[in-house]
């Protein structure tokens, strides 16, 4: 392994102390006059009578109006406006200067109090139009493939716009080094590609000239140039040369040019969010110059591929938060599956391999430690830990070298050689943890990085390499790099995870609080029910006792009352306390006190779920209409038959229908017993329904209404025997579209129905997690359909709904309440759809929304 090579501080400060923007000098191919702001000449080039005819000594306090023609000069002074923005510049071509045919190019910026000119002889045709030859070469930039594929279209174009022998794209690394990413050359050859040029050989002067004026050529190495007189301003300084496109350049660099046997060079600035990405250096064997029109064209293709640059790295940025969606909703998929959250993300990891490529992964949570692949072991990962919380803060991490931030990473080198850690919680951090393995590998130097330094004027000073001959450097100890495009995944993965992560601590905390309230409120609940059950046996005997003649006839109504509680008790009982069939209540009642109940009994009309809350109420009327039907009406009659009939009416509420037919004369009562006092007044006291009775000589009659609230639902004969219904098949549903609103307090949960609703084939999902939020969205946005949670933490999505029914737009709620009836009933007519919601369901709820608003507008 090479030595590692480094330079002092010392030297390179010395090095970028070179002042190459006050050199006091214009390459030959051009003039530069500088002028106060009432046009008087104050500095001028020596050449100025070569290029313009006009002595320069003889130019110094003069007007420059003197010097050009009036229309020339009249043209220049109405642009000035142009100059407003820092380092901008004013460009004329083919301006005729003279009373002659000769035409210039000529540039004017500012200077601190001077305004700069500089003239260049117009060479070669003048009718010719630089931007239709530049323009083809654009369809070169392809930003569909790799970046190399673009600096190598860039690098073939502005090498047949520019006629340079070579061009190389030369891309700034984070050290400040440089490699070249593409070269075209006209001898077919590759000289530098792929190759590495040390920081030093661009100082940071130059670096941040080369921010400020985009285009620096350099006609001719050997040319001598032409001084600026005076050389100083009046306050002694240098006039300041940074943004002129003739300005002369640093022996320095002429030296390190001619050691790379180049006679003449142009540099052009890739510009990439504001800061300086890299170059297009552009190198000939020969002098060559090229006039200044074609190089604002050559500014123009280096513009054209900054954006292409940008537009690629947007599109693989693009593509990365595409792969982390998909990422993220099978995360979710899983988690909602019961997965814990690490076995859920170690069952991607695989798609985290393809996002961001590494050979480990750890997850170190709450002191777990859970890995797959090569990676430091617990107690380098717990060392490890220690390190990341003192030093990295919240962000995102990134090392290719992980020993040198942390000597004990020398010991697991080869299984982790760098690390990419991202902080998944607060403090105490947990973190996942991608590793690298260490590689080896030649770095291949456009010539010995280190430069030799020699004593001059200025003091120690680093001087242009003679060699440029391949130096190859072997590295160990390091991964290889992660790039912006990991670095941005891993970013958009940190937000994910963090996410997910803080929503499963938040779960598993609010999780025990319920078990602890819901263990409380059963003890509550039990202690309710058994002082309800010891009140209503209480008052079962007071009031048996008191409409009883005898203890026999107490004895057997009390009897046969508890008993009638029992088997709905145990009705309800056995399905979990859920709703329960009436159906079966009524068989169960008419088979307890009626012989041939099959004969004597004849139900029709649907079944109906009831609650548990209406159920006993039913059971102890039932119970009082059958004991009553036995003793002294059509059940007691060998003839004798009780038609009941079960049916629904607009409200939903359920219609009972108790007619009695065959049996004895029937006698009104002429004291109300604690019996009949239960069957006409427990529905209307107890259910808020009602309750008709009547004593007709033909039999007795019983009309009683249930209200929808106590009902679950109503199976039709064409429904029995209930069966799980196929959800339909997504392929098979037709296409939703148009604007969804969904409200929806749980963000993980609303993004799920986000990503169901888009692969639906709507145009734009909005989400809202309260009320407020919601009515802004229906303010500002038309939508087509809604979804809304009814429980939003502290409130109801009531008045939603409200808004959406005045407005005519279908709506589906969703409840995790098991008994959904009782929590929506202040909702206007819609469909139901319980928690956890599948895409088949809610495609389903959708459309049975969708047709019922159209059923009620027809």
């Amino acid at each position: 392994m090479a030595a590692q090579h480094t330079l002092t501080q010392t030297d390179l400060t010395n090095c970028d102390r070179e002042p190459i923007h006050q050199l006091g000098r214009v390459q030959s191919y051009g003039a530069l006059v500088a002028v106060s702001d009432d046009w008087l000449v104050q500095h001028a080039s020596d050449n100025l009578k070569d290029i313009l005819g006009v002595d320069a000594a003889s130019a110094i306090g003069r007007p420059i109006s003197e010097f050009i023609v009036a229309d020339a000069f009249t043209r220049i002074r109405r642009s000035l406006g142009e100059l407003s923005e820092p380092d901008s510049s004013l460009r004329f071509f083919k301006v005729v200067l003279k009373n002659r045919a000769q035409s210039f190019d000529v540039s004017v910026h500012q200077s601190g109090r001077h305004l700069i000119l500089e003239f260049e002889p117009k060479t070669g045709g003048s009718q010719r139009d630089v931007i239709s030859e530049v323009y083809p070469y654009f369809s070169k930039l392809q930003r569909n493939g790799t970046l190399a594929t673009l600096a190598r279209g860039a690098a073939q174009g502005l090498q047949a716009i520019s006629g340079f022998d070579s061009v190389m794209v030369y891309q700034f690394q984070p050290d400040h080094s440089g490699q070249v990413l593409a070269e075209a050359r006209l001898d077919g050859q590759s000289k530098y590609d792929g190759m590495f040029f040390p920081a030093s050989d661009i100082p940071v002067q130059a670096r941040a000239l080369y921010k400020r004026s985009l285009l620096r050529l350099i006609a001719d190495v050997d040319d001598p140039g032409s001084a600026i007189n005076p050389p100083f301003k009046v306050d002694g300084a240098p006039l300041d040369l940074s943004l002129s496109v003739t300005r002369s350049v640093s022996p320095i660099h002429l030296e390190y040019l001619r050691n790379m046997g180049v006679k003449a060079s142009m540099s052009v600035s890739i510009m990439k969010d504001g800061e300086l990405w890299g170059l297009f250096a552009c190198h000939h064997h020969s002098p060559r110059y090229i006039d200044y029109e074609r190089r604002t064209a050559v500014e123009m293709f280096a513009h054209i591929f900054s954006y292409e640059l940008s537009q690629y790295e947007t599109s693989q940025r693009a593509r990365e938060e595409k792969d982390i969606n998909r990422l993220q909703t099978r995360l979710m998929a899983m988690m909602a599956d019961g997965q814990p959250f690490e076995d859920s993300l170690f069952s991607v990891s695989r798609d985290i391999q393809d996002v961001i490529p590494h050979d480990g992964l750890v997850l170190y949570s709450d002191g777990v430690f859970h890995t797959t692949g090569t990676t430091p072991t617990l107690e380098e990962t717990r060392a490890l830990a220690r390190m990341l919380d003192g030093n990295i803060g919240t962000t995102v991490f990134s090392t290719n070298q992980l020993e040198t931030i942390h000597p004990p990473a020398q010991d697991y080198v080869e299984r982790c050689a760098g690390i990419l850690a991202i902080p998944i919680s607060k403090r105490p951090r947990d973190y996942l943890v991608l590793c690298r393995r260490n590689i080896s590998q030649t770095v291949s130097w456009a010539g010995d990085p280190t430069k030799p330094m020699s004593i001059g004027p200025n003091g120690v000073r680093l001087t242009p390499r003679k060699s440029f001959e391949v130096w190859k450097e072997t590295v160990e100890w390091r991964c290889s790099p992660w790039s912006d495009v990991n670095l941005y995944a891993a970013n958009l993965l940190r937000t994910v995870l963090l996410e997910i992560f803080l929503k499963v601590t938040e779960a598993a905390n609010a999780e025990r609080k319920r078990a602890q309230e819901q263990q409380q409120l059963l003890i509550a609940e039990l202690n309710h029910r058994v002082r309800n059950i010891l009140n209503l046996m209480r008052g079962l005997v007071s009031q048996t006792k008191g409409s009883a003649r005898t203890l026999s006839e107490f004895t057997d109504n009390l009897d046969g009352r508890i008993h009638s509680l029992a088997r709905a008790h145990d009705q309800l009982t056995s399905e979990r306390w859920v709703p329960a069939s009436l159906r079966t209540l009524i068989e169960c009642e008419l088979e307890a006190y009626a012989e041939q109940s099959d004969a004597k009994m004849h139900i029709t009309g649907p079944d109906v779920l009831i609650t548990p809350t209406a159920y006993t109420t039913l059971a102890l009327v039932l119970h009082e209409l059958t004991t009553n039907s036995v003793k002294h009406g059509a059940l007691g009659t060998d003839a004798g038959r009780v038609e009941i009939t079960l049916s629904e009416d607009d409200s939903g509420a359920l219609l009972i229908d108790w007619i009695e037919r065959g049996g004895p004369a029937v006698i009104p009562p002429e004291r109300r017993g604690f019996g009949s006092l239960i069957v006409e007044n427990s529905i209307p006291h107890e259910l808020k329904g009602d309750a008709d009775i009547s004593y007709k000589t033909s039999g007795f009659e019983g009309h009683f209404r249930i209200p929808a609230s106590y009902l679950d639902c109503f199976v039709y004969a064409d429904d029995a025997p209930v069966t799980p219904q196929e959800e339909p098949k997504i392929s098979d549903a037709p296409r939703l579209t148009g604007n969804a609103l969904i409200v929806e307090d749980s963000l993980i949960i609303a993004m799920d129905l986000s990503a169901m609703m888009e692969d639906m084939g709507f145009f734009e999902v909005k989400t809202a997690s309260n009320v407020k939020k919601a009515m802004a969205e229906l303010d500002t946005t038309e939508f087509d359909f809604a979804v809304l949670d009814v429980n939003l933490g502290s409130e109801q999505s009531i008045p939603v709904a409200e808004a959406l029914q005045k407005r005519g737009v279908p709506f589906v709620l969703t409840t995790g309440y098991g008994d959904a009836k009782d929590v929506v009933g202040g909702y206007p007519p819609c469909p139901i759809v319980q928690k956890p919601i599948s895409e088949g369901t809610l495609v389903k709820a959708l459309m049975d929304a969708q047709n019922r608003l159209a059923s009620k507008d027809s």
